[in-house]
């Protein structure tokens, strides 16, 4: 390409916003133009982030919808709850491109992200017009549009572990159940006493039990695809590693299937897709087998004697997560083959 999409980072001082400047900067048809904070409007980036020394020296800019739209194309928000929805909308109105990896846009039912997020919803015509963007199941909606919600990373995980379930009606979704761990990035980068040092290293521990502000997400998500409201028990806990979410799911078959046809629905669904990989029969994924990438990694196993399927997914929450679908959904949105600047191994050991 002759002339490159510039891109704005909203929420750069986070590990989302650091992701997302991360694999920007390796993409061949992406120029980063401006990284965005509120509260450090004005230092260096690598102030915040040494490892970013020498690579991206620009001084922070302040949330300024003007300047955004003189230096960027497209914006990524990777901001806290709650902000995105009054930014969102001035932002489209200037023409510009956004993909917001907060949840403010992820829930169509507006009450259901006040009782979940305690936050105000965004304007309904907004949350109407903002495309969910889980690549590998409605990648063909993202595909053309100017303003994308990101999935969370719990929703990622699990969403990606039941589609092919869900959309060929093979399952009972009144009766999945979730049982999903998380690395404390998923907490974010701001203090807290559950993720202090002393506290969670050598600890384990469940949060949010049937609170999680992910929980309607996933719900909302496997309802559309069965055609049929979907309930879940989702329990979440945090593990002391950095990075990493394994979804454990236990779900009803309508209907006795063979674990080999059930294989081949989930080959078959994901055909083509270079980021799902269905492991073998009698293999099980490892979070550090997609540390780093864009890569979800899904096992399988039916249990003959309950009739109950179990089925572990495995995905880097800060890659596929948060900023490499996000990329990968800037790719659709492009026109570009959606692997583009996201075809690198994990990073092992």
């Amino acid at each position: 390409m002759s002339t490159q999409v510039r891109a704005a980072i909203v929420g750069a001082t986070g590990y989302g916003g650091a992701e997302t400047i991360r694999l920007l900067l390796a993409h061949p048809h992406v120029a980063i133009t401006s990284v965005v904070s509120s509260s450090n409007a004005g230092a260096s980036i690598a102030e915040g982030f040494p490892h970013l020394n020498g690579i991206l020296t620009d001084k922070l800019d302040a949330v300024d919808v003007d300047l955004l739209k003189e230096k960027a194309d497209v914006v990524f928000l990777a901001t806290p709850h709650g902000i995105s929805s009054e930014l969102s909308p001035k932002l489209l109105g200037a023409g510009l491109k956004v993909i917001d990896i907060s949840g403010d846009f992820r829930l169509k039912n507006g009450e259901d992200y006040e009782q979940w997020y305690k936050h105000k919803p965004a304007d309904p015509a907004y949350i109407d017009k903002a495309v969910y963007g889980l690549s590998e199941v409605f990648g063909d909606d993202v595909k053309g549009t100017d303003f994308v919600s990101n999935p969370g990373c719990y929703p990622t995980a699990t969403a990606l572990g039941l589609a092919p379930l869900a959309a060929h009606r093979w399952i009972d979704p009144k009766s999945i159940i979730v049982d999903a761990k998380s690395g404390v990035s998923g907490a974010g980068r701001g203090l807290s006493l559950t993720v202090h040092y002393s506290e969670m290293n050598e600890n384990f521990l469940a949060y949010k039990v049937n609170k999680h502000q992910h929980t309607p997400e996933i719900e909302q998500t496997i309802s559309r695809l069965a055609g049929e409201e979907a309930v879940i028990t989702f329990t979440t806990h945090l593990v002391p590693m950095t990075r990493g979410i394994l979804s454990t799911i236990y779900v009803n078959l309508k209907e006795a299937r063979s674990e080999d046809e059930i294989f081949a629905l989930f080959r078959s669904y994901y055909e083509g897709r270079r980021f799902v990989r269905i492991l073998e029969k009698g293999k099980f994924p490892a979070t550090k087998q997609v540390l780093g990438s864009n890569y979800c990694d899904i096992g399988l196993s039916l249990d003959s004697r309950t009739g109950r399927l179990t089925v572990i997914s495995v995905i880097d929450n800060v890659v596929k997560g948060a900023a490499g679908q996000a990329i990968q959904n800037l790719n659709l949105m492009m026109g570009w083959d959606e692997g583009t600047g996201l075809a690198f191994s994990p990073v092992y050991p």
